[in-house]
């Protein structure tokens, strides 16, 4: 015979989230969550709103007592880690602080599925309950994790369309040619009436002058602590400059009236990860879109004296105006500044190759001061004007004879169009095998034979793009020479940074009586 069970039920005594007593009589720590994803004026008038909606809201319930009204503005939602408001309440909450958490909507809270799910896991494993007012969901309801889950995704995926929308506006704007920059955080320019860059006279000056210092030796850092020490805010409205901000003004097409458009893209709409453009998508570049700052010419001369810039042994560091300039005629390196009797009277600053002591033979060659220096371009110079009209003749019939560049720039494009159609052709080959079973044998050969056509016109491609660069450099090298050549009076009585920095390309010492001045125009003068 089967023995009778029974079974007894005890009731619940306690929460199940809080473990309070079930009849103990205790109001809920409410919060509220408010967020706009812009800065604009109507959404600030909703932001606003929300705030003075959660407050009268939670204050009206007996049952409830206010903690807070957390928010964020002008912050996109499909993040956390940003949201500083967001990350304090959720703080506050699994510290104990808050019970329950109310906000607008599920969109409002995240737009990132497994933001929202984690979160709101983690509140509910604290004991902590979110409602969300528009979807009338409470995430303790047996199907609340349900729903979330769905409205997150539509968030989530109203937030991807959203970001497709406003990157086909962008992508459509730069192919149109429309120009625009952050204002706020861009030394130089105003936004005028429709949008287009106006020159700020006053920002305009500390632009010129940071192109100014450049030319004359000064290296990026000493560009930087000089700007700092004199005062001067940087284009974000900080007190001290960087390195990297100097570099970006003096690389800014935009300062020559031009625009490179598209220079990086978002990767990901939920993370908002950028990535610089090298090629995944269109470039586009407008010629003469605002008034110059700085003339081309100038930006020109900049853009080639930063190339020069860089590391090595036969690279200089342009601490000096001189430092651009001195070479050793014996080993090939640049000259460095040295100082001499530091400490005493006898101080004394000389200009010396920079690996003069270095292993092996060292350099014979003699040091210089910057008396030397100016003495022997002033020699030099003065030994080349008193030819001025032949030199400039020469030098305007050799532009049109040495430089031209128009058959190479052909062949480039045509290589350029041929590559393309063979990219087109692997592509189409990968689909092909990607849709139809086909030989795989086969296949790899199509795909290696054009894999190497291609690498072989891409190497043609930067072969010729190098050399044409390098004959553009060379003539405008000798287009500046020319130019400053023709303004320079007939005699030089006293050193000029201009002139100097106008006329001359290098110096070479091999010896104290020869020091050998090699002009932009390719000349060389023993001075």
């Amino acid at each position: 015979m089967e023995q009778q069970k029974k079974v007894t039920t005890i009731p619940a005594s306690r929460t199940r989230f809080s473990s309070t007593p079930i009849t103990e009589k205790k109001k809920r720590k409410v919060a509220g969550y408010a967020r706009v994803s812009t800065d604009h004026d109507d959404q600030f008038t909703s932001y606003e709103a929300q705030i003075d909606y959660y407050t009268n809201y939670i204050n009206s319930r007996d049952d409830w007592e206010f903690v807070n009204v957390y928010t964020d503005e002008g912050i996109s939602g499909t993040g956390i880690k940003k949201r500083i408001g967001f990350q304090s309440m959720i703080e506050d909450a699994l510290d104990g602080k808050i019970d329950l958490i109310i906000t607008k909507s599920v969109s409002r809270f995240a737009r990132n599925t497994v933001d929202s799910l984690t979160t709101i896991r983690k509140l509910k494993d604290h004991g902590v309950e979110c409602y969300f007012e528009k979807e009338n969901i409470w995430t303790f309801d047996g199907k609340g994790e349900l729903l979330i889950t769905i409205m997150s995704s539509l968030a989530q995926e109203e937030s991807r369309s959203i970001s497709e929308n406003c990157t086909w506006g962008q992508r459509k704007r730069f192919a149109d040619g429309k120009v625009t920059v952050p204002f706020n955080r861009f030394l130089g320019y105003d936004r005028g009436p429709n949008g287009e860059l106006i020159p700020n006279e006053k920002e305009a000056e500390i632009v010129k002058h940071i192109y100014r210092m450049f030319l004359q030796g000064m290296t990026y850092n000493g560009i930087a602590k000089k700007l700092t020490a004199d005062g001067i805010k940087t284009p974000g409205g900080k007190d001290k400059w960087s390195i990297s901000t100097v570099r970006s003004i003096l690389s800014n097409e935009k300062y020559k009236g031009d625009a490179l458009l598209q220079k990086s893209y978002t990767v990901d709409y939920l993370t908002k990860k950028t990535k610089v453009n090298e090629g995944e998508i269109p470039q586009y570049y407008v010629e003469g879109d605002h008034e110059a700052i700085i003339p081309p010419e100038t930006f020109d001369m900049v853009q080639r004296e930063m190339e020069n810039r860089g590391k090595g042994r036969k690279y200089h560091s342009g601490i000096h105006l001189f430092s651009s300039k001195i070479r050793c005629g014996q080993c090939g390196s640049f000259y460095g500044s040295k100082v001499w009797h530091s400490t005493d009277k006898y101080r004394k600053v000389i200009w010396r190759c920079n690996h003069k002591y270095d292993g092996g033979e060292k350099c014979s060659t003699p040091a210089l001061t910057d008396d030397d220096v100016k003495a022997a371009f002033l020699s030099a110079a003065n030994k080349l004007l008193a030819t001025k009209t032949e030199v400039i003749t020469n030098g305007k019939e050799m532009l049109g004879l040495l430089f031209q560049t128009d058959v190479m720039e052909q062949k480039r494009d045509s290589l350029i169009e041929e590559a393309q159609v063979v990219a087109d052709a692997v592509q189409q080959n990968i689909a092909e095998n990607a849709r139809t079973a086909l030989n795989q044998t086969d296949y790899q050969k199509r795909y290696d034979d054009l894999a190497a056509r291609y690498d072989k016109l891409k190497k043609e491609i930067d072969e010729l793009s190098d050399k044409i660069q390098e004959t553009q450099s060379r003539k405008a090298g000798v287009e500046d020479f020319l130019k400053a050549f023709e303004k320079t009076s007939e005699t030089l009585t006293e050193f000029s940074i201009d002139t100097f920095n106008g006329l001359v390309d290098h110096l070479t010492v091999y010896a104290k009586d020869d020091i050998r001045v090699t002009f932009r125009n390719g000349q060389e003068i023993k001075a």
